[in-house]
C-alpha cells in the first residue's frame, strides 16, 4: 500500500495541497527497496494538460512556484542531498516541473523542514519507532500525518499522546484525501481550530454552560453562617 499512497499524497495536485506529503520516514531495513519501487512508480506518472482525462500530473500554479521548486533543489544540493528521481523544470508551455524524490539528507536539514508547496519528497531513514515519531513532530507544521503498519500497538501509540502531534493522524491511508467529513485542521503553525466534522455544528448555535441546583439549600465552603 505504501507506494501508491505516497505517490498519490506527494504528487497529487502537483504537490501543492496543504496535506501533501513532504517527508517519508522509512525503516533502514526497507529504505532502499522502497525507494527503488517509488522511483519506478514516479517515472510512470503521466504529465500533461490537467484538462485531459489521461493526465495524472499537471503544472504548478505560477512561475514563482517554479522558482521556489528550483531554489529548494539548490538547497538540497548544498545540504548534501541526492535527487533520486526528477529534479528538473520541464521544457514546455506552462509551469511544469518533474515530480522529485530526494534522499540522503539528515532529518533536521533546513530544507526538509521547509514547506515549499512543490512536488518534492524527502525520504529519510530511521532506526527506531521513537526516532521516527520524534522526527515527525520536530517541524513547525502540524496539519496531517500518517503511519503504515500492521502492528496494532504501534497504531495506538501513533494516535496517542506520545505519537503524532498533527491535527490529522491517519493509519494506513495517505496524508491527503481522507479528511472529508472529519474535523479538519492542524496544530502548531498550521493550527487555528477545526472546520467540518464534529466542529461544524458549533457555527450554527450559541453554547451556554448551565448549572441547576435541585435542592432547597445553597451549601457554601467559606464557613459563613447565615441566620
Amino acid at each position: 500500500m505504501i507506494i501508491p499512497a505516497v505517490l498519490f499524497a506527494a504528487v497529487g495536485t502537483a504537490g501543492q495541497r496543504c496535506t501533501t506529503t513532504r517527508r517519508l520516514f522509512l525503516h533502514e531495513s526497507i529504505h532502499d527497496s522502497v525507494v527503488e519501487k517509488l522511483v519506478k512508480a514516479y517515472k510512470q506518472v503521466r504529465i500533461g494538460d490537467p484538462l485531459d482525462s489521461n493526465t495524472l500530473y499537471g503544472p504548478l500554479h505560477t512561475k514563482q512556484a517554479v522558482d521556489m521548486y528550483k531554489n529548494a533543489l539548490e538547497q538540497v544540493k548544498q545540504q548534501g542531498g541526492t535527487v533520486a528521481c526528477g529534479g528538473k523544470v520541464i521544457n514546455r508551455p506552462g509551469n511544469y516541473v518533474e515530480p522529485t524524490v530526494v534522499t540522503g539528507l539528515p532529518h533536521d536539514a533546513a530544507i526538509v523542514h521547509t514547506e515549499t508547496f512543490a512536488p518534492i519528497l524527502y525520504v529519510l531513514k530511521f532506526k527506531t519507532e521513537e526516532e521516527a515519531f520524534m522526527w515527525n513532530n520536530e517541524v513547525k507544521q502540524g496539519l496531517s500525518s500518517s503511519i503504515f503498519t500492521k502492528d496494532v500497538g504501534r497504531m495506538f501509540r501513533w494516535m496517542g499522546p506520545k505519537g503524532s502531534d498533527c491535527g490529522i493522524v491517519n493509519v494506513n491511508i495517505p496524508t491527503s484525501g481522507a479528511e472529508i467529513g472529519g474535523a479538519f485542521g492542524g496544530e502548531k503553525h498550521t493550527g487555528g481550530g477545526r472546520e467540518s466534522g464534529s466542529d461544524a455544528w458549533k457555527h450554527y448555535m450559541r453554547r451556554s454552560t448551565c448549572t441547576i441546583n435541585y435542592s432547597k439549600e445553597l451549601p457554601l465552603a467559606q464557613g459563613i453562617k447565615f441566620e
